[in-house]
């Protein structure tokens, strides 16, 4: 199958990538590669699916890739690069993962996320309108729960009190996405990501936040004093997830929680990363930031019983494959 993924130099959507072109996909790739974080990164993460290492292509260029990999630079928020992407390839199944991502980013540039979260998205689904595509899978967040205290957080609950932008964008993508599959028939299913980790991760994120301060021997801030919980879920199996519905023929429009179903605390996720890593932190306990939730915790039953899902990867031993990776890797990227 001929597959668009969205985001393609993400955290998820490189991840995806490699396991679509393992499988014998084709893939075309887009990604608009800002600078939210190191473009640096974006670019290691295409390289790996085979684009030439740090060439940074120009917006609307082809650039062929692995075999069966073409990756385009585009900004999904460009309404007339989108309409041009549907008009020059056509897709079997389309997977939209690219977004402005970050709670705490919304807090001081929400046009971001109105540009790229909500009239992006508008452009995919038109883009999914106009070719009759009748597959899409789209990511969600955990963070659509909001400052919900009933756990695990099920598909089921309310989701119309959001205490970020962000979030508020998210659930507005559900709320579009179950429009146009009722308008038109595309059969969308929403995937509500719950704090994923692992090498090639993002680093605006709390794993890369605490390592990159452990290893430099700077302080870290752990928020609401410390008393947080996290369902840190591993990239390989959000992928493995994210994998099985893509490739599903007869799935409904629906949205679904993807996690590990287990809630770790923070204290003891930095106590597996300092082990990890070798080094101890320097720890400061500080209060709750604006739009953030304390404890996330996915119930998975529905993902389960429609896909078969099940995650495998423990905090311990997927903090130290991304710890190692950091301490090996993540350097030459920086110093390419």
């Amino acid at each position: 199958m001929k597959i668009l993924v969205t985001g393609a130099a993400g955290f998820v959507g490189h991840a995806l990538t490699e396991r679509l072109l393992k499988e014998n996909h084709e893939v075309v790739g887009i990604d608009n590669l800002n600078d939210y974080y190191d473009p640096r990164l974006k670019l290691a993460r295409l390289a790996r699916l085979g684009l030439p290492m740090g060439a940074v292509p120009t917006p609307g260029q082809e650039v062929r890739g692995r075999e069966g990999f073409r990756f385009v630079r585009l900004d999904i928020a460009d309404r007339a690069a989108v309409e041009q992407l549907f008009r020059t390839y056509t897709f079997d199944r389309v997977v939209h993962l690219a977004a402005q991502a970050g709670v705490r980013y919304s807090i001081d540039h929400p046009h971001a996320y109105a540009e790229s979260n909500l009239v992006g998205f508008l452009h995919i689904l038109e883009g999914c309108r106009q070719q009759g595509i009748r597959r899409l899978v789209y990511a969600s967040s955990s963070s659509v729960y909001g400052g919900n205290e009933r756990v695990p957080f099920r598909e089921s609950d309310v989701v119309d009190q959001p205490v970020s932008l962000y979030a508020a964008t998210k659930k507005s993508n559900e709320l579009m996405a179950h429009a146009y599959s009722h308008l038109y028939g595309i059969k969308a299913t929403g995937l509500r990501f719950f704090t994923v980790y692992g090498p090639w991760g993002r680093p605006d994120m709390a794993l890369f936040l605490f390592a990159n301060a452990i290893v430099k021997h700077q302080p870290l801030r752990l928020f609401n004093y410390g008393d947080m919980q996290r369902d840190f879920t591993y990239i390989d199996d959000i992928v493995e997830g994210t994998y099985r519905i893509a490739m599903a023929d007869d799935s409904p429009e629906a949205v679904y929680n993807i996690g590990y179903g287990q809630p770790q605390p923070l204290t003891r996720f930095l106590e597996i990363l300092e082990q990890s890593l070798g080094q101890r932190a320097i720890v400061e306990k500080v209060a709750m930031q604006p739009g953030d939730v304390a404890r996330t915790w996915a119930d998975t039953t529905a993902l389960q019983r429609d896909y078969g899902y099940r995650p495998h990867v423990s905090l311990e031993d997927g903090t130290q494959r991304f710890a190692q990776w950091f301490l090996n890797e993540y350097p030459k990227i920086l110093n390419a």
